[in-house]
């Protein structure tokens, strides 16, 4: 059906089809407010593994951080992945993608800060404000219906979202060759400009979500569903909270 429309790859009508089929002697259906409670506990997943990064880069421990950083980015994707095509796997691995992913944020995190210490004193608390504060925001448009997710919104945001990822996989392959996109990473206005559109596109990401979540619960889609919405609402919260620290950086990197 045409509500499960959206631009989170986590989330989608096939895998929400998919569910309604899977173990269908299980007991309980999904609800919105399991679903908050199960992104509540992913929460701390994260920063639980960020304050452990967070931690060996404070102790100078900056070898094994980084190493961690690299099992957070490909365990966190991989695991992305099997929840992605296995969403009956959800209540298990999305914790461990929570505590992977908070390694590779921890760590990131505790470079930009110590990088920005002088010139922008608080980014990354600034960064976590401002993330946690435009998807309340977000989240109270979408409740009281301010903004709706209409099938047009959906195609628009969706479209966007895979441009986007387009982008930055072609720009990716461009630094392979050499070829480096100084406005991707510098601190002009074209490159501001970019990371704003950017982020405004993930929080948008975030309504899509939210509606994806509520059709769930309104369709009964089985309660292992709570955590494979929860997944999907970490993924966008993950990718907005990186991009917000992208564009701080860049910020305090102008003279």
């Amino acid at each position: 059906m045409a509500i499960f429309k959206s631009g989170n790859p986590t989330l989608t009508e096939k895998m929400f089809d998919r569910s309604l089929h899977i173990e269908s002697n299980m007991q309980g259906t999904m609800s919105v407010r399991g679903t908050l409670n199960k992104f509540g506990f992913l929460l701390l997943m994260i920063i639980a593994g960020a304050a452990y990064s967070w931690h060996l880069f404070e102790q100078a421990q900056t070898g094994l951080m980084n190493t961690l950083m690299m099992v957070g980015i490909f365990g966190g994707l991989i695991t992305a992945i099997a929840i992605s095509f296995k969403p009956n796997w959800a209540p298990y691995l999305a914790p461990l993608y929570g505590l992977l992913e908070g390694l590779f944020v921890g760590a990131i995190s505790a470079i930009l800060n110590a990088a920005f210490a002088e010139k922008y004193p608080g980014l990354v608390m600034q960064a976590v404000g401002l993330t946690f504060g435009v998807a309340i925001a977000v989240f109270l448009l979408y409740n009281f219906r301010v903004i709706r997710a209409t099938e047009k919104f959906k195609s628009v945001i969706i479209a966007s979202t895979m441009g986007i990822a387009l982008f930055y996989l072609l720009t990716m392959v461009l630094r392979l060759f050499g070829v480096n996109v100084s406005f991707m990473y510098d601190s002009s206005m074209l490159s501001i400009g970019i990371s704003l559109f950017v982020v405004a596109i993930a929080a948008l990401n975030l309504i899509l979500d939210f509606d994806m979540i509520e059709q769930g619960a309104e369709r009964g889609a089985p309660k292992f569903m709570e955590w494979f919405g929860a997944f999907g609402l970490m993924v966008t919260l993950v990718w907005l909270y990186i991009e917000m620290l992208k564009l701080l950086s860049k910020l305090g990197s102008r003279d």
